[in-house]
């Protein structure tokens, strides 16, 4: 299951919406919609989770929240180490090995190395008032 099937599904859940409820409002086929929320279907395009977002009433941080999701929702990963160390082709390649055994609580550790060495946004600089 993909991060933003996950969310969708559990939206439903949480609002009573059968899957083809849902599917018919989206008019998406119930088996795509399936397909989606377990990962067996690529990523979402822009205009579903638009879609999904107004359905379900989602706003601000919600709906970039889902957003989000989906961009991270790519069921088959490919990984290009060309040009990288020796090192980093070996993680990536036990990564891809050993994935599906790592407990939840390494997984989420694994998250938290990555969010603390993500690269933060440059500030905005302002152009200064001109004096006339």
């Amino acid at each position: 299951m993909t991060p933003f099937g996950a969310r969708v599904r559990g939206l439903r859940a949480e609002r009573g919406i059968t899957l083809r409820r849902l599917a018919a409002e989206l008019q998406v086929s119930a088996a795509y919609l399936s397909a989606l929320e377990h990962g067996k279907r690529g990523a979402p395009g822009a205009g579903l989770v638009h879609q999904v977002n107004e359905f379900f009433g989602l706003i601000w941080d919600d709906a970039e929240d889902l957003a989000r999701l989906a961009r991270l929702s790519h069921p088959k990963v490919v990984v290009n180490t060309a040009g990288l160390t020796p090192e980093q082709t070996a993680l990536a390649n036990r990564l891809a090995q050993t994935l599906h055994r790592l407990p939840p609580e390494t997984v989420a550790s694994l998250h938290a190395i990555l969010d603390a060495t993500a690269p933060q946004p440059k500030p905005r600089l302002r152009r200064m008032a001109r004096a006339r």
